[in-house]
């Protein structure tokens, strides 16, 4: 990851697309934390950012940062609908990660390493994935996708206070 001494604060980029029912639980995510932020000591040092997952907005979103947090709707089989992954991804881990649940034309992985190449990679990248039941056309997560949100928000909020002493 980036060895600059110079890394501050923390983004979480929710990924996706509220159009493709599921595919919208990264975006979900990071509305659940905006609306805590409130609660939050220095909420300045987060920033809540959703994307449609184009490697050049993924990098910028989480350039010079300490720690990212990437959210993603995600296939699996067999399949368990909401089901939570937490990736720490740092130079040791086998690049097979092959990204998203389908609306994105360009996988994590790949921007991943293409982040490493061009040296614009945060601190440290968490990973969560979230087993996706339906990713057609449509809004609204389904049930155990929606159920599995707020779970989500608290988890992402324990990393944020871990990497911040006085909190996110």
């Amino acid at each position: 990851m980036h060895a600059s001494a110079a890394l501050t604060g923390a983004a979480v980029i929710g990924v996706g697309n509220d159009h493709r029912r599921d595919d919208g639980v990264g975006w979900a995510v990071v509305a659940g934390l905006a609306h805590r932020r409130r609660q939050w000591p220095h909420p300045h040092r987060v920033t809540l950012t959703r994307s449609d997952g184009d490697p050049a907005r993924l990098m910028c979103a989480w350039e010079d940062v300490r720690l990212a947090v990437v959210v993603d709707a995600a296939y699996a089989h067999p399949a368990r609908p909401g089901r939570i992954h937490r990736l720490r991804l740092d130079d040791d881990l086998p690049w097979t990660l092959r990204g998203g649940a389908g609306s994105h034309d360009f996988p994590l992985g790949d921007t991943v390493r293409l982040a490493r190449a061009l040296d614009r990679l945060p601190g440290e990248l968490l990973v969560y994935a979230v087993e996706a039941a339906d990713i057609g056309f449509g809004t609204g997560l389904s049930p155990q996708v929606a159920a599995a949100v707020e779970p989500l928000v608290r988890r992402i909020e324990e990393d944020l206070a871990r990497h911040a002493p006085d909190g996110p």
